[in-house]
């Protein structure tokens, strides 16, 4: 067996445009949306970062040159911090910045899909293992949700993703996955299907938007079959890896936020206020006024 490659690379799908959050987003991203004082892009950037990756990707659309400035040197910012010996927020700006030509951005000119956005970022990937972050899915995890794909992906030498238990009846809102043998958190993937009829899911084992996978993926999103919702759908593609490369799911450890739900979004900001010390003592008084 060849040698693994180290997971160096991360792409982030973020063409969307957000409709379920306007007016808020008809001028901003809906990655830039805060939860309690840091963007969701953000979020997903560190998450990636804890699992050692170093390049990324973004997919973007018309408009969304805030989402790369957001890790750009802010000179005009950090001279008034300076001035005004504000040493925290300078010391914050700094342990947050990304090395210089970490980030590229490509366009993803028409809404095809997101197996259609990855394929976009072919020239990124090459011949290299991915993480793919949706930053949508904002994660809650003592271990980075993406360090834990990548401990999986080190460990199997193959394809992995983050799979959550969700009601039966709900099923036909995700990709799906037909299980194998699990041993310990690792879930043997035989199968995979995109938004199934409740009455065909195979399981109740549901895919979120964290993913590692083989480059080999690229050559069947190429070919821009089209599946569900006449998008061109990433699982179609993943499911054709599986039988070829190791291919497992990961049960992992922590919370997922929706955060492209309004009611996901509110409770995200609960909850990460809640986790920080400095924030909780005023966010249980909050609760307690309006319970």
């Amino acid at each position: 067996m060849p040698a693994k490659k180290p997971l160096k690379k991360a792409v982030l799908p973020v063409a969307g445009l957000g409709t379920r959050f306007l007016p808020a987003t008809k001028v901003m991203a809906k990655e830039m949306l805060p939860v309690v004082d840091k963007p969701l892009i953000q979020y997903a950037v560190e998450e990636a970062r804890a699992a050692g990756i170093e390049e990324f990707c973004f997919v973007t659309g018309r408009g969304k040159v805030m989402l790369v400035d957001q890790f750009d040197v802010a000179v005009e910012l950090e001279r008034t911090l300076t001035e005004r010996g504000k040493q925290k927020e300078l010391d914050m700006l700094h342990a947050q910045a990304v090395q210089p030509g970490s980030i590229i951005t490509t366009r993803q000119q028409v809404p095809l899909g997101l197996g259609h956005a990855i394929w976009c970022a072919r020239a990124f990937i090459g011949d290299d293992p991915f993480a793919i972050l949706l930053p949508d899915d904002l994660m809650q995890c003592e271990v980075s949700c993406t360090k834990q794909l990548a401990d999986a992906y080190n460990e199997t030498g193959g394809n992995v993703v983050a799979v959550e238990e969700v009601p039966r009846e709900i099923v036909n809102r995700y990709g799906v996955i037909d299980p194998g043998t699990t041993t310990g958190k690792l879930v043997e993937v035989k199968g995979l299907v995109e938004k199934p009829p409740v009455e065909q899911a195979p399981s109740n084992l549901t895919v979120i938007g964290r993913y590692v996978l083989m480059p080999e993926v690229i050559g069947h999103l190429s070919k821009m079959e089209r599946g569900a919702g006449n998008e061109i759908q990433l699982t179609d593609s993943m499911a054709k890896l599986i039988g070829t490369q190791p291919f497992h799911g990961v049960l992992y450890e922590g919370k997922r936020f929706d955060c492209g739900d309004k009611a996901g979004y509110l409770e995200a900001q609960i909850a990460f206020a809640l986790a920080r010390p400095d924030m909780a003592p005023a966010m249980r008084g909050i609760l307690q006024r309006y319970a």
